[in-house]
């Protein structure tokens, strides 16, 4: 009888040294600096289907959490965006504004700072097309990113064609901000909110610029 309890005893703690040995390697979170990401297994924006070997992404939520760092004047946090795939941002935009009522045709262009979207629609109300359409790349980009669009088709050549442009240049910056300036012609939307215009600038923004 002894015996028994003792061979039984060893088969669980055999079971329970595999269980364990298996969730380490299925650690639910991993740790990258003061990040915590679940199932950190693949760095793009977005995953475009299961078909790349990777989990079905359509079954799974998305987690991140990020804890402040305990060091006085930490701005680790303020890098967190600078790999952002700017052209996968521009992917998603332009790919979920096309699903807008009478959008049909969309050229979407992110910086380091603004998104630039220029459609071409046949809506009857230019000012609420112009407010999903905005809204649709705010739900996407970074909180303190401005975003311009247009209905004026002309401009979606110009927009693509800033695609082609260095964007450390100066030139590129006088390029951008003359596109603005056209595109600001065309309906914006609402207003953001109370702080915010229709293109998400704040007061301090708008002093900045004055500068």
């Amino acid at each position: 009888m002894k015996k028994l309890i003792i061979i039984m005893g060893l088969c669980t703690l055999t079971a329970l040294t595999g269980c364990s040995k298996d969730m380490a390697g299925r650690d639910v979170y991993e740790e990258s600096g003061n990040t915590i990401n679940v199932n950190n297994k693949r760095h793009d924006l977005y995953n475009e289907g299961a078909s790349r070997g990777v989990r079905n992404v359509s079954n799974n939520y998305g987690f991140v959490r990020h804890q402040k760092s305990p060091l006085m004047n930490d701005n680790s946090a303020n890098n967190h965006y600078t790999a952002l795939d700017r052209e996968q941002v521009a992917n998603a935009i332009s790919k979920y504004s096309t699903n807008i009522p009478h959008v049909n045709d969309v050229a979407t262009l992110v910086t380091d700072q603004e998104v630039l979207i220029a459609y071409q629609t046949d809506s009857k109300d230019r000012n609420l097309t112009a407010d999903q359409v905005k809204k649709t790349a705010m739900s996407i980009v970074p909180r303190y990113y401005h975003v311009y669009v247009t209905d004026n088709k002309v401009l979606i050549r110009d927009v693509e064609n800033l695609a082609n442009l260095d964007s450390t240049s100066r030139n590129s910056r006088n390029l951008v901000s003359g596109l603005i300036t056209q595109m600001k012609k065309s309906p914006q939307g609402l207003r953001m909110n109370a702080s915010e215009d229709e293109n998400g600038l704040t007061p301090d923004d708008h002093n900045i610029k004055r500068r």
